[in-house]
């Protein structure tokens, strides 16, 4: 079922239209602003490349009694490719930072709860270091700080890292004849048996929202998609992580091939006030794959910390990191 939305706008300085999406369940669109008014508002960050239904069960979860926003990325579903040409991670906290004062200035003035994915990790991670009086209270899902090897004095991950990114600038002036490959392979029948095959996704990937991703990733800009990749793989907000000072759950997949655990792990250990949740047999697409666990996880963490709209009950949640 398609989701019930109001888009709206912001506009960076360099004159790039960035979508945000005001989900309104079954209210009218026209009362909907209204009515939502006094609720608490929940902000969800995408991953690179992300399709809207990644959302799909947190959004189901949360929107009859929270404001419930979602964005996206320059190049990415209705926003616009950056006029600059600028993808790079402080192009987009930028954005979030604007974001997240126009939903507020919509709403009751305070600052949204921000659930994060993959690649929104790091950029919920840069706009606290920027702005942490905007982020009361943050959910990291499936992401980390930085790039594997980022952040660390240990000699093989950096020179990994070092590497990796020499590879991300050797292969750009390749990027036109590539993407036309990269569009071959996602709108043939291969991709999610390819995605199974590599690890990517795990046999509870419903076929249908991978059919869903794997669209909206045909109708990128290749150059979009790649700048942002590459601007991923400068930089790190691992220094951050032991400032974090509001309440935080970090939600691991156990079988994620594109964020190890390990590195989940690692963020963890750097936060000891966390709250903590592996879930078992799913990969990078864990949103999809165990999507009604973690939906309760976020509710369950909303709830433990007095984040719930009036009336609804305390509930368990997730427990902290104990060590």
């Amino acid at each position: 079922m398609p989701y019930r939305r109001a888009t709206r706008f912001v506009t960076a300085p360099d004159g790039t239209r960035v979508a945000w999406h005001t989900h309104f369940g079954n209210l009218r669109e026209e009362t909907a602003d209204a009515e939502m008014a006094g609720r608490r508002t929940v902000l969800l960050t995408n991953g690179i490349g992300t399709s809207e239904n990644f959302w799909r069960y947190i959004v189901a979860s949360l929107e009859q009694d929270h404001r419930v926003v979602h964005w996206d990325y320059r190049g990415h579903g209705g926003s616009e490719d950056s006029r600059s040409g600028d993808y790079r991670v402080p192009v987009h906290v930028e954005d979030l930072e604007r974001i997240t004062e126009e939903v507020m200035a919509r709403g009751d003035g305070s600052p949204p709860l921000h659930v994060a994915f993959s690649m929104g990790v790091r950029v919920l991670l840069e706009l606290y270091r920027r702005r942490p009086d905007l982020v009361p209270a943050m959910t990291l899902v499936a992401g980390t700080p930085g790039a594997p090897g980022s952040g660390t004095g240990r000699l093989l991950p950096r020179a990994i890292l070092f590497a990796t990114r020499g590879v991300f600038r050797a292969a750009t002036p390749a990027l036109p004849l590539a993407a036309p490959m990269a569009h071959s392979v996602m709108a043939s029948r291969f991709a999610y048996p390819l995605g199974r095959a590599v690890g990517a996704l795990r046999p509870r990937a419903p076929r249908a929202d991978i059919d869903e991703f794997m669209k909206a990733l045909r109708r990128m800009s290749p150059e979009a998609y790649w700048y942002t990749l590459r601007g991923l793989a400068e930089g790190h907000a691992w220094d951050v992580v032991p400032g974090v000072r509001v309440p935080t759950l970090i939600i691991a997949a156990r079988d994620d091939t594109l964020v190890p655990l390990r590195e989940m792990e690692r963020m963890r250990d750097a936060m000891p006030h966390a709250h903590w949740l592996r879930v078992d047999d799913a990969g990078h697409a864990g949103l999809l794959e165990a999507g009604t666990e973690i939906a309760d996880a976020v509710r369950g963490f909303l709830m433990q910390h007095g984040m719930e709209p009036p009336g609804v009950g305390r509930a368990s949640g997730p427990e902290p990191f104990s060590g």
